[in-house]
């Protein structure tokens, strides 16, 4: 036996409304979906943005560099509007070194909005290295380093690359071993005391002539010094050595 429903014209319509609306979320939710999906990678573009501009950063080096970047993600709880025109940028006050960031903003969008993106940058190249611990005030020798390559922007102080910018030189703080030599841990050597008595050269066009002088400040190779010369006369010169200061006529 069979039982016929009667459905009431009202339920009729109520349970096709709900049909409707059902089917509208379902594709409203697809959407969303999919928008999202194609969502610019903002993290990508900031990396291809730093990896064209990165060698502008490099400082000069008669070392090969080698450079090796990698970016992070933005906080993927950002919802970005949608913009016609983003572009990347370097934030004031940053550098393409070390731990950095990209900025990443819109500028032609109904919202403008203004992101960063995470961003490490390591430069590997030669470098000189502490071989053994050196002592605050000990001049330095080609014995206490050794050269290998390191990763330069491991901190933002320039690398000594030259030896001749580090060699004699003293050491501004102790140094530990597999420290990279580095602007500031070394300052030139003082190499005579005032009062000392020094030899001043001097030197014109086509002759040189020399006398001796009482050093009237300390003498740091490379450096002015104050002299006061047998007749009186005080003057200035460079330090060449523990004994001599040479003044251009």
């Amino acid at each position: 036996m069979r039982t016929l429903i009667q459905i009431r014209p009202q339920h009729m319509r109520w349970l096709l409304l709900r049909g409707l609306l059902v089917a509208a979320a379902v594709l409203l939710l697809g959407k969303i979906a999919h928008a999202q999906s194609q969502e610019p990678d903002y993290a990508a573009m900031a990396l291809k943005w730093a990896r064209s501009n990165v060698n502008a950063s490099l400082p000069e080096s008669a070392t090969p560099l080698r450079v090796d970047m990698t970016v992070g993600a933005l906080d993927s709880r950002l919802r970005l509007a949608p913009c016609g025109n983003v572009e990347a940028y370097l934030p004031p006050g940053s550098r393409l070194w070390g731990h950095t960031r990209v900025g990443v903003r819109c500028v032609d969008g109904v919202s403008r909005w203004n992101v960063s993106v995470p961003l490490t940058v390591k430069v590997f190249g030669n470098a000189w290295v502490v071989r053994g611990q050196v002592m605050a005030g000990a001049a330095l020798a080609q014995s206490d380093l050794v050269q290998t390559e390191v990763d330069w922007a491991e901190d933002s102080s320039p690398v000594l690359i030259d030896a001749a910018l580090w060699l004699g030189q003293t050491a501004t703080r102790q140094l530990m071993t597999g420290q990279v030599l580095r602007q500031g841990m070394v300052r030139p050597t003082q190499v005579f005391q005032a009062g000392t008595q020094v030899r001043v050269v001097a030197e014109g066009a086509g002759f040189q002539i020399s006398s001796d002088a009482q050093a009237l400040s300390a003498g740091v190779v490379g450096q002015t010094a104050r002299v006061r010369m047998d007749n009186g006369r005080v003057t200035s010169g460079t330090v060449l050595d523990a004994r001599t200061v040479k003044i251009e006529l």
